[in-house]
């Protein structure tokens, strides 16, 4: 299964999202053993950058995410990164191998 993440970046914020993005990629990493691969579109709005990672099942997403949420330093990281968004426009989408 795959956990396919975007959001909305706000005007001037673009450079600065996408290195945010691409640290907490490789915190994720080195913490969990979790690769997260950073994206941009190729169409449509432009101003957006979005992830991907991929889990055995929803057990294993569920084990992850726990572990980062009690984790204080990922979540300085999210709140720091937080600025470089637009508030509400994150989307997460659960997908199942067929």
């Amino acid at each position: 299964m795959a956990l396919y993440r975007s959001a909305g970046v706000l005007p001037g914020r673009l450079s600065n999202s996408v290195v945010f993005a691409k640290q907490v990629a490789a915190y994720f990493k080195d913490t969990v053993g979790v690769e997260i691969s950073v994206a941009m579109p190729v169409g449509g709005n432009p101003s957006r950058n979005g992830s991907a990672t991929r889990y055995e099942n929803l057990g294993a997403l569920e084990a992850t995410l726990g572990k980062l949420m009690a984790d204080p330093k990922y979540m300085e990281m999210v709140a720091k990164g937080g600025e470089n968004f637009i508030a509400g426009s994150m989307h997460d989408e659960i997908w199942r191998e067929i």
